[in-house]
């Protein structure tokens, strides 16, 4: 791999085609796996060959064939995404959704050879979606560990930033995954992205040598008194 190839696939949930929606950019994706297939299968058939060469042309097909049910099921889930409930939408504290999805992972870090650490400040309270918001943390931080090196730490922080919750993911990359810029595990990082920026927030994505940062924003309520009527684990 490249070293170009390399910053490709580290940078794909922040490095967009400007005025390209990521379901354009992954249907667009899908077209080169799909004509690879169209022009195996027609080289196959050209004329006969020998038994080497149908198999050859079966395992490329096939490994085609996988990259494109990866690339469909990102589609899917992007095309099937649902803006926030209005009705569902209620002052939360963000830092707390965040430390209880970090324990909730803590077992996968331990698995995948990573140190998952997380380092909160003050109370963030934000006005949002809570289902939402905690199944896009769960996302990001999963993807995150998955494209992580063994043996590193995975930094997790939340703070107040002006007026907004800041939330910063950072970590030390792994080989390149099979299938990059478009693996499992990057594309989950992606649709992450995509429903952090549809429930309201903005996304940053940075990658200095072989470091991966990505830094969430989220409004913060603009009446601070909110956060005393905030009560219970969020």
């Amino acid at each position: 791999m490249s070293a170009a190839g390399t910053r490709l696939s580290s940078g794909l949930a922040s490095a967009l085609p400007k005025g390209r929606s990521p379901l354009a950019h992954l249907l667009h994706a899908l077209n080169q796996p799909l004509t690879g297939l169209q022009c195996s299968l027609e080289l196959a058939l050209a004329g006969p060959h020998s038994t080497k060469h149908y198999v050859g042309a079966l395992r490329e097909g096939l490994e085609l064939t996988c990259r494109m049910r990866v690339l469909v099921e990102a589609i899917r889930e992007l095309a099937d995404a649902q803006p926030s409930n209005p009705e569902k939408v209620a002052t939360i504290l963000l830092d707390r959704l965040l430390l209880t999805t970090a324990d909730e992972l803590e077992p996968v870090a331990k698995e995948n050879g990573v140190r998952l650490k997380v380092a909160t400040g003050g109370p963030l309270a934000v006005r949002a979606d809570r289902d939402r918001l905690e199944a896009v943390l769960f996302r990001c931080l999963e993807s995150g560990l998955s494209l992580s090196a063994k043996k590193t730490d995975f930094q997790v922080s939340a703070e107040e930033d002006q007026s907004s919750a800041s939330i910063t993911l950072c970590w030390t990359e792994d080989t390149v995954p099979e299938y990059s810029p478009f693996s499992r595990q990057e594309l989950g990082l992606l649709i992450a992205q995509a429903a952090w920026e549809q429930s309201g927030g903005e996304w940053t994505g940075v990658r200095a040598e072989n470091r991966k940062t990505c830094i969430l924003r989220f409004p913060l309520v603009a009446d601070r008194q909110t956060l005393s009527a905030v009560g219970g684990p969020q």
